[in-house]
């Protein structure tokens, strides 16, 4: 299945993405694509729905975050051997882990917005994880199974913020629209190997990354288990697992966003983002 969230920014109904592309409503189901209905038990009861008796939205409404009230909003740092290597840091001996503030979190084809004092806003395609069941302490053979789906995420990155403002990465990570999610959250019984999905980012029509997960330096079940072991993973926490090669702070020269900058990006079965950037208020 693919669910999503549609309607205004802090009042998105739960939907579901039928095989004509439509919207159907699923707020007469569950409250919210969030917590206790990205269980495996929870979500069976929608697979077992008659897509066709849900009712169909009209028009095209703005497609919000495709999972609400996320609780954890975790990264993973340097997880491309060839990123790290253009971000002229060494790949790390396990998986580096960061966060971004929750309240970065936007709509996939919102605008994205360049924070005061910004001389390095950059982009950065990744493959994001939701996560469907509680998990603490999790072997890497049992970590997918605690897993809702899969989505796409636009981690977006003030560099100068990050690098050189001191402290952790958190200052550059958490500015608000720094978070686009979605459009859908795709259940993890269609994606059959989230190692061997293509991934894709474009600003104003030139592909700057162009990837595949299968060069994760560490998988999916890996970072998982890892986070597990420092903390519980709750339902609707997303884990942001790294990007390709291919961002503004490894071009030469280094090349980073302004305002009017058109960003697409996409992994293979997941949907596509678009942005337009704008200057923050």
């Amino acid at each position: 299945m693919k669910l999503l969230r549609f309607g205004p920014k802090g009042a998105e109904k739960p939907g579901l993405l039928d095989s004509n592309g439509g919207i159907r409503d699923l707020s007469g189901e569950i409250p919210d694509v969030a917590n206790g209905a990205l269980s495996d038990a929870e979500l069976d009861k929608l697979r077992a729905l008659n897509i066709s008796d849900l009712p169909l939205v009209d028009g095209s409404p703005r497609i919000g975050p495709c999972v609400g009230q996320v609780g954890k909003f975790i990264c993973i740092g340097l997880n491309y051997a060839d990123h790290a290597a253009e971000s002229g840091m060494a790949l790390p001996e396990e998986p580096v882990l960061f966060f971004k503030a929750t309240s970065a979190i936007t709509g996939p084809n919102d605008q994205v917005a360049i924070p005061r004092n910004s001389v390095k806003t950059d982009w950065e395609v990744e493959l994001g994880v939701v996560i469907g069941k509680d998990a603490k302490y999790v072997s890497v053979e049992d970590a997918l199974d605690h897993v809702a789906g899969y989505c796409v995420v636009n981690d977006l990155s003030e560099r100068d913020f990050q690098l050189h403002r001191s402290g952790q990465w958190v200052k550059g990570k958490s500015c608000d629209t720094f978070g686009p999610i979605g459009p859908w959250l795709v259940t993890r019984d269609e994606v059959a190997d989230p190692q061997n999905l293509a991934m894709y980012l474009e600003v104003n029509g030139h592909r700057y990354q162009d990837g595949s997960t299968k060069t994760m330096h560490f998988d999916v079940a890996t970072v998982i288990s890892h986070v597990s072991q420092f903390m519980s993973l709750q339902a609707g926490d997303v884990i942001s697992t790294g990007t390709p090669p291919g961002v503004g702070m490894g071009q030469t020269p280094e090349t980073y966003l302004k305002p009017g900058d058109r960003i697409e990006l996409a992994i293979q079965g997941l949907g596509t983002q678009v942005q337009t950037v704008v200057a923050d208020q």
